[in-house]
């Protein structure tokens, strides 16, 4: 099996159809299944089983999966090693954050970048999931939450205190919540319990319990836009609301226990790539200008 074989290996084994492996590897979906078809009868046995909820790995292909991630994690290194020495200020640069980040700080990052190094092009996804840099899902990530992979080098970008917020037309129509009463009376907006770790039953330390969650959303960006809506009140950290005259901060001298933190995160060894290291430095410029 050669590296060319186990990539289609893995993107059938990790999504499960034909066509999410195709669209995984930029290739079209027969190209997938000849290749499948043609790795099998060179191997002379079966990897997977099409079931009707897509292919399963048979326990030969269970047993193959070590093998060809150990290639993979070889062929990354490799690529990662002669990219990082690279000093060219020139080519494709993948960058991974949240969509209030990207709109907040690194679009303005990719205009001062493209003017100053035009020759570099940013692929720029915006999502809550976290991609795998050492795969190479992506070269730098903006994150808030600090990886604890050891190969990764981290760097804290900003740290922001998460305050209460509603909307004037909220705050006009209900009042301010009333401490201590548990938000009796008023509707809250939240994150998804699959977004936020140990989120607990109160936020900025009041108990959300006699409160009435209208809202749950996936991102700090919807949770702005929900309370700027006046559908409720909700955490936001506090540099989303600075200069958002809709947005009214409630309780300002209660804040939430934990801050927000944006970490910049890259594999160590893409840290010399000049573009890179181009893209990091108009990174750095844009939390320096807005925190």
């Amino acid at each position: 099996m050669n590296w060319d074989d186990a990539r289609v290996f893995l993107a059938v084994h990790r999504s499960g159809t034909l066509r999410e492996a195709a669209a995984r590897l930029e290739v079209d979906q027969a190209t997938v299944g000849r290749r499948l078809t043609a790795l099998e009868k060179a191997l002379g046995a079966k990897l997977f089983l099409k079931t009707s909820t897509g292919f399963v790995a048979t326990p030969i292909g269970e047993q193959s999966i070590e093998a060809a991630e150990a290639m993979e994690h070889a062929a990354s290194e490799f690529e990662r090693r002669a990219q990082g020495a690279d000093d060219r200020l020139e080519g494709e640069v993948r960058v991974t954050t949240t969509d209030s980040l990207a709109l907040d700080f690194v679009v303005p990052a990719l205009r001062r970048l493209r003017v100053q190094h035009p020759a570099i092009r940013v692929v720029l996804s915006t999502s809550i999931q976290v991609l795998n840099l050492a795969r190479r899902d992506a070269d730098l990530a903006i994150r808030t939450v600090r990886p604890e992979n050891p190969d990764l080098v981290c760097r804290k970008l900003a740290e922001w205190e998460v305050g209460l917020f509603a909307s004037r037309e909220y705050l006009a129509a209900r009042g301010e919540p009333e401490r201590g009463k548990a938000f009796e009376g008023h509707d809250l907006v939240m994150y998804q319990s699959s977004i936020t770790r140990n989120q607990d039953s109160s936020i900025c330390g009041e108990p959300t319990t006699k409160g009435r969650v209208v809202a749950e959303v996936s991102s700090s960006l919807m949770l702005a836009t929900v309370v700027r809506a006046g559908i409720g009140i909700g955490e936001l950290p506090v540099y989303m609301a600075r200069t958002d005259d809709a947005l009214v901060r409630v309780w300002p001298d209660r804040s939430r226990a934990r801050p927000y933190q944006v970490w910049l995160v890259l594999h160590g060894d893409l840290n010399r790539a000049a573009r890179v290291r181009a893209a990091i430095d108009a990174i750095d410029e844009s939390f320096e200008r807005l925190c």
